[in-house]
Parts: C-alpha cells; structure tokens; sequence
C-alpha cells in the first residue's frame, strides 16, 4: 500500500510541476496538456477535476437574468461551483451551477446503473452528465437507453432519461478549451487546474 501511494504522489507531483513549467509556455502547448488530461488514458479524477476547470470557465462568460419580481430583475455572471471531492463515494453531485440550479455529474462511463443511481440521489431532479466518450450525444443516450430497457420496464426506463437535460462529451469540452485559447482565457485554465488538482491530492 505504501509504495502504491508514493507511486501516486509522485505521478500527481510530475502533473502540477508539468502544469507550472507551462504558465510560462505558449497558449498551443497549454492547450495541449489540458486536451492530454481529458484523453482516453488519463486518470478518472484528473479528467473530472480538469472537466470542472473547462466548464467552471465556459459558464464564467454567461449571464442570465433573475429577479424575484419583474422590477428585481438583475443580469447576474453564471458560476460553476464543486461539491465534493473526486472518486470520494460520498453520494454527492459533482458540480452545481448557480444561480440556475443546474447540476453535473463527471464519470468516465455509460453505465445505466451509475446514471439512474446518480439520477436516484436527487430524487429525479435534472441533470447533466460529463462523459469521457467521443461517441455524439444522441449515441451516448441511445447506448444508456438500450441497456436499461433490458432491465426495466419502459415506463420506468423514460422516466430516468427525461431526467438528463445534457450529456457534455470530450470533443464538447475540446471546443471550449480552443475557445478558451481564442478568448486569451486558457492561462485562466491552467491556473485552476493547479490549484484544484492540489486540493484533491493534498498537495
């Protein structure tokens, strides 16, 4: 177990010292690095914890307006917030956008049974899934329909994906990170990875 982890810490310290050695690079090879953590090979928690950054500086450039009543009504900036720790088994939701309410869940597979659950915890409320899949949205769905039509009753099957308002792929996140580069925000990117890469593996 101890060398397991001194494995693992030092795989996480060569990724934030990679990570540093870029703040002074070129936007390309930043860009670079953020695609390579969302590749196929890469870690389950650092493609959450890097799909968290992406979509934390997507929302930061919306706005929407809320008021409680219609002379209340104020443009406020859209915010990603993390709830929880990654791979951390605790039940929770991965991310919550405010003020919409809006809740993410980040997983590396279409296993209907990690939806419905994921879907169960907040008692079918809706929710969008972060998946590590290049497969389109519409096959995504059509894959997690399928195999649970083989365990439940149609009625039942609906239920659950009506619930799923969106499924953020790998090329979906890909086309925000060029954006990001476009924007002149994709230091902004590399800056929170740092920081909630650290957090996770208590750097």
């Amino acid at each position: 177990i101890n060398i397991y982890a001194s494995i693992r810490s030092k795989l996480s310290q060569d990724i934030i010292e990679k990570a540093k050695k870029l703040k002074i690079g070129k936007p390309d090879e930043i860009e670079k690095f953020i695609e390579d953590m969302l590749g196929p090979n890469s870690d389950a928690r650092v493609f959450e914890v890097m799909s968290y950054v992406i979509l934390k500086n997507h929302y930061s450039n919306k706005t929407v307006f809320f008021g409680e009543t219609e002379n209340d009504v104020k443009q406020e900036q859209l915010e990603l917030y993390k709830t929880g720790r990654v791979g951390a088994n605790d039940g929770g939701i991965d991310f919550v956008l405010k003020p919409l309410g809006k809740f993410f869940q980040a997983t590396e597979v279409l296993d209907f049974g990690k939806y419905f659950l994921d879907i169960d915890k907040i008692s079918r409320f809706p929710i969008t899934f972060v998946v590590k899949s290049t497969k389109s949205e519409s096959e995504c769905l059509k894959i997690v329909k399928e195999k649970a039509a083989k365990e439940y009753e149609p009625e039942i099957v609906k239920k659950y994906m009506n619930t799923i308002e969106k499924i953020y792929r790998t090329p979906d996140l890909t086309v925000m990170v060029k954006n990001a580069v476009k924007n002149h925000q994709i230091s902004n990117l590399l800056d929170d990875f740092i920081v909630y890469y650290k957090v996770e593996f208590n750097f």
